[in-house]
């Protein structure tokens, strides 16, 4: 853990350029470690984030019970290209991110825009491939996901984490800290593609 931290304090001193935000939607059930595990790895390696609530309130209940309170609303936030779009899973928070219209418009505009989305777990293949976000793309997901994400056009690799150009997918809650490794080194622009 001690080479983990001194490794992400090391990211955060080389970091240059404009600070780019991540912005993590949180929907009633979405899965806590992803969140928390995620967060915390970013702010340590000095990259500002706000949790997003896509509730009603900022206190949004996890799947296993837990509540975190967001920082903004989503009424409140307004993604730049360079900003990071991060999608976490857990059910039924991937399912209720899913039904948001207002969230999957702002995934494809971001998208189109050449924006930066991460997600893990579920997100990939029940909020991202649905919006057509996938499609072409090497990605991972929730092992018991894999097919859903294939219909939707997305190349399964059975990896735990994946990168393809913007786009960046993860397993499931013990690949969260990878995850969130992946981003940061995406955003200071050290990480290769995978496979």
């Amino acid at each position: 853990m001690k080479k983990l931290l001194m490794g992400l304090a090391a990211l955060a001193s080389a970091s240059g350029g404009a600070a780019q935000t991540a912005y993590v939607f949180l929907a009633p059930g979405f899965e806590e470690i992803e969140v928390v595990n995620t967060v915390d790895v970013l702010r340590r390696a000095d990259i500002p984030v706000v949790e997003v609530s896509m509730d009603a309130g900022k206190a949004v209940k996890g799947a296993t019970g837990q509540t975190i309170v967001a920082d903004v609303l989503f009424t409140e936030i307004n993604p730049v290209a360079d900003d990071w779009l991060i999608i976490p899973g857990g059910m039924p928070g991937a399912s209720n991110l899913q039904a948001d219209m207002k969230l999957g418009d702002m995934l494809k505009a971001h998208n189109a825009a050449g924006g930066k989305i991460a997600s893990i777990c579920a997100g990939p293949a029940v909020v991202l491939g649905p919006l057509g976000l996938l499609r072409g793309h090497n990605a991972t997901c929730y092992p018991s996901l894999r097919e859903s994400l294939a219909q939707s056009g997305g190349i399964y690799q059975n990896q735990p984490v994946v990168v393809d150009g913007t786009l960046i997918t993860s397993q499931g809650p013990g690949t969260a800290i990878p995850f969130a490794l992946a981003i940061v080194a995406a955003r200071r622009g050290r990480l290769s593609p995978t496979p």
